[in-house]
Protein backbone atom coordinates (compact mmCIF):
# COMPACT_ATOMS: atom_id res chain seq x y z
CA UNK A 1 0.00 0.00 0.00
CA UNK A 2 1.39 3.39 -0.97
CA UNK A 3 1.95 5.97 1.72
CA UNK A 4 -0.21 9.06 1.92
CA UNK A 5 1.40 12.25 0.57
CA UNK A 6 3.54 14.05 3.12
CA UNK A 7 1.80 17.18 4.39
CA UNK A 8 4.33 20.00 4.82
CA UNK A 9 3.35 23.19 6.64
CA UNK A 10 5.36 26.19 5.45
CA UNK A 11 4.98 29.80 4.43
CA UNK A 12 4.19 30.92 0.90
CA UNK A 13 7.60 32.59 0.69
CA UNK A 14 9.33 29.33 1.63
CA UNK A 15 7.19 27.38 -0.85
CA UNK A 16 8.19 29.69 -3.65
CA UNK A 17 11.88 29.70 -2.71
CA UNK A 18 12.34 26.02 -1.84
CA UNK A 19 9.31 24.14 -3.15
CA UNK A 20 11.12 22.50 -6.07
CA UNK A 21 14.05 21.37 -3.90
CA UNK A 22 11.67 19.99 -1.27
CA UNK A 23 9.69 18.11 -3.93
CA UNK A 24 12.90 16.55 -5.23
CA UNK A 25 13.87 15.45 -1.72
CA UNK A 26 10.47 13.90 -1.05
CA UNK A 27 10.57 12.02 -4.36
CA UNK A 28 8.03 9.29 -5.02
CA UNK A 29 6.50 9.53 -1.56
CA UNK A 30 4.55 12.54 -2.78
CA UNK A 31 3.73 15.63 -0.82
CA UNK A 32 1.26 18.43 -0.31
CA UNK A 33 2.17 21.91 0.86
CA UNK A 34 -0.23 23.36 3.41
CA UNK A 35 -0.51 26.97 4.50
CA UNK A 36 -1.11 28.04 8.11
CA UNK A 37 -4.85 28.22 8.76
CA UNK A 38 -7.28 27.18 11.50
CA UNK A 39 -7.94 23.44 11.43
CA UNK A 40 -5.03 22.58 9.12
CA UNK A 41 -3.15 19.34 9.72
CA UNK A 42 0.44 18.53 8.75
CA UNK A 43 3.09 15.90 9.28
CA UNK A 44 6.08 18.25 9.33
CA UNK A 45 6.63 22.01 9.45
CA UNK A 46 9.40 24.27 8.18
CA UNK A 47 9.65 27.52 10.15
CA UNK A 48 11.58 29.78 7.77
CA UNK A 49 12.94 33.18 8.76
CA UNK A 50 10.05 35.07 7.18
CA UNK A 51 7.64 33.28 9.53
CA UNK A 52 9.29 34.82 12.60
CA UNK A 53 9.77 38.19 10.94
CA UNK A 54 9.99 40.95 13.53
CA UNK A 55 8.37 38.86 16.25
CA UNK A 56 10.26 38.05 19.43
CA UNK A 57 9.63 35.55 22.20
CA UNK A 58 7.90 38.30 24.15
CA UNK A 59 6.05 40.11 21.33
CA UNK A 60 4.55 37.76 18.76
CA UNK A 61 3.04 39.50 15.73
CA UNK A 62 -0.20 38.22 14.12
CA UNK A 63 1.35 36.44 11.12
CA UNK A 64 3.81 34.60 13.35
CA UNK A 65 1.06 33.76 15.81
CA UNK A 66 -1.03 32.26 13.00
CA UNK A 67 1.82 29.91 12.08
CA UNK A 68 2.40 28.97 15.71
CA UNK A 69 -1.33 28.27 16.14
CA UNK A 70 -1.30 26.11 13.02
CA UNK A 71 1.53 24.00 14.45
CA UNK A 72 -0.24 23.72 17.79
CA UNK A 73 -3.43 22.60 16.04
CA UNK A 74 -1.78 20.09 13.69
CA UNK A 75 -2.48 16.86 15.53
CA UNK A 76 -0.39 14.74 13.11
CA UNK A 77 2.69 16.93 13.45
CA UNK A 78 5.80 14.85 14.09
CA UNK A 79 8.73 17.11 13.21
CA UNK A 80 9.45 20.85 13.01
CA UNK A 81 12.59 22.41 11.56
CA UNK A 82 13.39 25.90 12.82
CA UNK A 83 15.43 28.57 11.02
CA UNK A 84 17.20 29.72 14.20
CA UNK A 85 20.05 28.18 16.16
CA UNK A 86 17.97 28.32 19.34
CA UNK A 87 14.60 26.65 19.82
CA UNK A 88 13.54 28.09 23.18
CA UNK A 89 10.40 29.94 22.09
CA UNK A 90 7.34 28.76 24.04
CA UNK A 91 5.72 27.11 21.02
CA UNK A 92 8.71 24.80 20.51
CA UNK A 93 8.80 23.91 24.18
CA UNK A 94 5.09 23.00 24.00
CA UNK A 95 5.55 20.91 20.86
CA UNK A 96 8.50 19.02 22.31
CA UNK A 97 6.44 18.22 25.40
CA UNK A 98 3.86 16.76 23.01
CA UNK A 99 6.46 14.47 21.45
CA UNK A 100 7.16 16.50 18.32
CA UNK A 101 10.81 16.39 17.20
CA UNK A 102 12.36 19.85 16.88
CA UNK A 103 15.53 20.47 14.88
CA UNK A 104 17.36 23.76 14.67
CA UNK A 105 19.57 25.46 12.10
CA UNK A 106 22.56 25.63 14.43
CA UNK A 107 25.63 26.47 12.40
CA UNK A 108 23.82 28.17 9.53
CA UNK A 109 24.60 31.66 10.79
CA UNK A 110 27.46 30.77 13.13
CA UNK A 111 30.11 32.57 11.10
CA UNK A 112 27.97 35.71 10.94
CA UNK A 113 27.27 35.70 14.69
CA UNK A 114 30.93 35.06 15.48
CA UNK A 115 31.95 37.95 13.20
CA UNK A 116 29.45 40.24 14.94
CA UNK A 117 30.65 39.23 18.39
CA UNK A 118 34.24 39.81 17.29
CA UNK A 119 33.27 43.22 15.89
CA UNK A 120 31.65 44.14 19.22
CA UNK A 121 34.70 43.02 21.16
CA UNK A 122 37.07 44.98 18.91
CA UNK A 123 34.86 48.07 19.06
CA UNK A 124 34.94 48.00 22.85
CA UNK A 125 38.64 47.22 23.00
CA UNK A 126 39.43 50.16 20.72
CA UNK A 127 37.03 52.52 22.58
CA UNK A 128 34.71 53.07 19.60
CA UNK A 129 31.74 54.17 21.77
CA UNK A 130 33.92 56.89 23.29
CA UNK A 131 35.33 57.92 19.92
CA UNK A 132 31.91 58.04 18.28
CA UNK A 133 30.54 60.25 21.07
CA UNK A 134 33.39 62.64 20.37
CA UNK A 135 32.64 62.49 16.64
CA UNK A 136 28.97 63.37 17.18
CA UNK A 137 30.04 66.26 19.42
CA UNK A 138 32.53 67.51 16.85
CA UNK A 139 35.33 67.07 19.38
CA UNK A 140 38.90 66.09 18.57
CA UNK A 141 39.64 63.70 21.43
CA UNK A 142 42.62 61.39 20.79
CA UNK A 143 42.76 58.33 23.04
CA UNK A 144 46.15 59.38 24.32
CA UNK A 145 44.35 61.97 26.41
CA UNK A 146 41.94 59.57 28.13
CA UNK A 147 44.06 56.56 28.99
CA UNK A 148 45.50 54.20 26.41
CA UNK A 149 43.56 51.03 25.53
CA UNK A 150 45.13 47.75 26.61
CA UNK A 151 46.71 45.43 24.09
CA UNK A 152 44.44 42.48 23.39
CA UNK A 153 47.38 40.08 23.17
CA UNK A 154 47.81 38.41 26.54
CA UNK A 155 44.27 39.05 27.76
CA UNK A 156 41.95 36.18 28.69
CA UNK A 157 38.64 35.47 26.97
CA UNK A 158 36.20 33.13 28.70
CA UNK A 159 33.88 31.74 26.03
CA UNK A 160 30.66 30.17 27.33
CA UNK A 161 29.47 27.65 24.75
CA UNK A 162 31.48 25.45 22.43
CA UNK A 163 29.16 25.14 19.47
CA UNK A 164 29.94 26.52 16.00
CA UNK A 165 29.87 30.14 17.25
CA UNK A 166 32.13 29.56 20.24
CA UNK A 167 34.65 27.59 18.20
CA UNK A 168 34.87 30.25 15.49
CA UNK A 169 35.23 32.99 18.08
CA UNK A 170 38.03 31.09 19.80
CA UNK A 171 39.93 30.66 16.54
CA UNK A 172 39.72 34.39 15.77
CA UNK A 173 40.67 35.49 19.28
CA UNK A 174 43.63 33.14 19.42
CA UNK A 175 44.95 34.76 16.25
CA UNK A 176 44.78 38.09 18.10
CA UNK A 177 46.86 36.65 20.92
CA UNK A 178 44.18 36.12 23.57
CA UNK A 179 44.24 33.20 25.96
CA UNK A 180 41.03 31.15 25.65
CA UNK A 181 39.09 29.45 28.44
CA UNK A 182 36.03 27.43 27.39
CA UNK A 183 32.97 26.83 29.55
CA UNK A 184 30.65 24.22 28.07
CA UNK A 185 28.20 21.45 28.89
CA UNK A 186 30.97 19.15 30.07
CA UNK A 187 34.60 19.51 31.09
CA UNK A 188 35.71 17.38 28.15
CA UNK A 189 38.70 18.95 26.44
CA UNK A 190 37.92 21.41 23.68
CA UNK A 191 39.30 20.58 20.27
CA UNK A 192 41.97 23.27 20.37
CA UNK A 193 45.47 23.43 21.73
CA UNK A 194 46.19 25.12 25.04
CA UNK A 195 42.54 25.67 25.91
CA UNK A 196 41.33 25.23 29.48
CA UNK A 197 37.85 23.71 29.61
CA UNK A 198 35.26 23.65 32.41
CA UNK A 199 31.63 22.64 32.80
CA UNK A 200 28.94 25.31 33.20
CA UNK A 201 28.67 24.62 36.91
CA UNK A 202 32.36 25.46 37.43
CA UNK A 203 32.35 28.83 35.65
CA UNK A 204 32.98 30.85 38.82
CA UNK A 205 36.44 29.34 39.10
CA UNK A 206 37.58 31.22 35.98
CA UNK A 207 35.56 34.45 36.11
CA UNK A 208 38.26 36.29 38.13
CA UNK A 209 40.60 35.68 35.16
CA UNK A 210 38.18 36.96 32.51
CA UNK A 211 39.14 40.16 30.75
CA UNK A 212 36.37 39.24 28.31
CA UNK A 213 33.30 37.11 29.05
CA UNK A 214 31.61 35.99 25.84
CA UNK A 215 28.22 34.25 26.00
CA UNK A 216 27.52 32.01 23.00
CA UNK A 217 25.65 29.05 24.46
CA UNK A 218 22.06 27.80 24.17
CA UNK A 219 19.46 28.73 26.76
CA UNK A 220 18.78 25.62 28.84
CA UNK A 221 17.91 24.85 32.43
CA UNK A 222 21.64 24.69 33.15
CA UNK A 223 22.46 28.04 31.55
CA UNK A 224 19.43 30.14 32.52
CA UNK A 225 20.67 32.71 35.05
CA UNK A 226 24.21 31.35 34.80
CA UNK A 227 25.72 34.84 35.10
CA UNK A 228 23.97 36.19 38.18
CA UNK A 229 24.96 39.11 40.39
CA UNK A 230 27.49 37.03 42.32
CA UNK A 231 29.08 35.80 39.11
CA UNK A 232 29.32 39.34 37.73
CA UNK A 233 30.98 40.46 40.96
CA UNK A 234 33.73 37.89 40.38
CA UNK A 235 34.81 39.53 37.14
CA UNK A 236 37.88 41.73 37.52
CA UNK A 237 37.41 45.52 37.46
CA UNK A 238 37.32 46.79 33.90
CA UNK A 239 36.27 43.44 32.39
CA UNK A 240 33.98 43.41 29.35
CA UNK A 241 31.00 41.22 28.47
CA UNK A 242 29.67 40.15 25.07
CA UNK A 243 26.28 38.44 24.79
CA UNK A 244 25.14 36.97 21.46
CA UNK A 245 23.29 34.06 23.11
CA UNK A 246 20.13 34.84 25.09
CA UNK A 247 19.27 37.61 27.52
CA UNK A 248 18.01 35.15 30.11
CA UNK A 249 21.53 33.84 30.67
CA UNK A 250 22.38 36.76 32.93
CA UNK A 251 21.02 39.05 35.61
CA UNK A 252 20.35 42.16 33.52
CA UNK A 253 19.73 44.61 36.42
CA UNK A 254 22.96 43.50 38.08
CA UNK A 255 24.82 43.95 34.80
CA UNK A 256 23.38 47.44 34.36
CA UNK A 257 24.48 48.35 37.89
CA UNK A 258 28.03 47.08 37.29
CA UNK A 259 28.29 48.97 33.99
CA UNK A 260 26.72 52.20 35.24
CA UNK A 261 28.99 52.21 38.26
CA UNK A 262 32.08 51.73 36.14
CA UNK A 263 33.14 48.47 37.75
CA UNK A 264 32.87 46.73 34.38
CA UNK A 265 34.52 48.34 31.40
CA UNK A 266 31.71 47.81 28.89
CA UNK A 267 29.44 45.39 27.10
CA UNK A 268 28.24 44.44 23.65
CA UNK A 269 24.66 43.19 23.99
CA UNK A 270 22.63 41.78 21.10
CA UNK A 271 20.04 39.95 23.24
CA UNK A 272 17.99 40.99 26.25
CA UNK A 273 15.71 39.63 28.94
CA UNK A 274 12.79 41.46 27.30
CA UNK A 275 12.68 41.93 23.53
CA UNK A 276 12.16 44.44 22.07
CA UNK A 277 14.25 46.21 24.69
CA UNK A 278 11.82 48.62 26.38
CA UNK A 279 12.35 52.32 25.55
CA UNK A 280 12.84 53.11 29.24
CA UNK A 281 15.59 50.53 29.74
CA UNK A 282 18.72 52.17 31.19
CA UNK A 283 20.78 50.10 28.77
CA UNK A 284 20.01 52.58 25.99
CA UNK A 285 21.73 55.37 27.91
CA UNK A 286 24.90 53.61 29.07
CA UNK A 287 27.96 55.16 27.43
CA UNK A 288 29.99 51.97 27.73
CA UNK A 289 27.43 49.70 26.04
CA UNK A 290 26.83 48.81 22.40
CA UNK A 291 23.23 47.54 22.20
CA UNK A 292 21.91 45.98 18.98
CA UNK A 293 18.38 44.61 18.29
CA UNK A 294 19.03 40.84 18.22
CA UNK A 295 20.64 41.18 14.81
CA UNK A 296 23.99 39.43 15.25
CA UNK A 297 23.06 36.58 12.91
CA UNK A 298 21.39 38.46 10.07
CA UNK A 299 22.92 37.94 6.63
CA UNK A 300 21.65 37.56 3.08
CA UNK A 301 23.21 34.10 2.84
CA UNK A 302 21.36 32.58 5.78
CA UNK A 303 18.19 31.60 3.90
CA UNK A 304 20.02 29.28 1.53
CA UNK A 305 21.98 27.66 4.37
CA UNK A 306 18.84 27.11 6.48
CA UNK A 307 16.97 25.62 3.52
CA UNK A 308 19.88 23.29 2.77
CA UNK A 309 19.85 22.10 6.39
CA UNK A 310 16.10 21.46 6.27
CA UNK A 311 16.30 19.52 3.01
CA UNK A 312 19.22 17.45 4.26
CA UNK A 313 17.26 16.68 7.43
CA UNK A 314 14.20 15.86 5.36
CA UNK A 315 16.17 13.12 3.66
CA UNK A 316 17.27 11.73 7.05
CA UNK A 317 13.71 11.92 8.39
CA UNK A 318 12.18 10.13 5.39
CA UNK A 319 14.79 7.39 5.70
CA UNK A 320 14.07 6.96 9.41
CA UNK A 321 17.47 8.28 10.39
CA UNK A 322 18.58 10.72 13.07
CA UNK A 323 17.94 14.43 12.61
CA UNK A 324 20.84 16.86 12.57
CA UNK A 325 20.64 19.46 15.34
CA UNK A 326 17.69 17.78 17.06
CA UNK A 327 16.88 19.62 20.27
CA UNK A 328 17.29 17.18 23.19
Amino acid sequence: MSQAPLRILLSEAARQAAGAAIAEAVGSRGHRFVAPAPGVDADIAFVSRDVTGLSTKHAVLPATQAFHDAMRGARSLRWVHVHSAGADRPVYVELRARGVAISSSSGANAAVVAQTALAGLLALARRFPQLMRAQRAGTWAPLIGSGLPRDLAGQTAVIVGWGPIGRQLAASLQLLGLRIVVVRSSAAAAAAADVQTLAFEDIRRVLPQADWLLLACPLTQRTRGLIDAEALALLPPGAHLVNVARGELLDEPALVEALAGGRLGGAFLDVFAQEPLPPDSPIWQLDNVIATPHSAGFSDGNEARVTALFIDNLGHWLAGGSLRNQVP
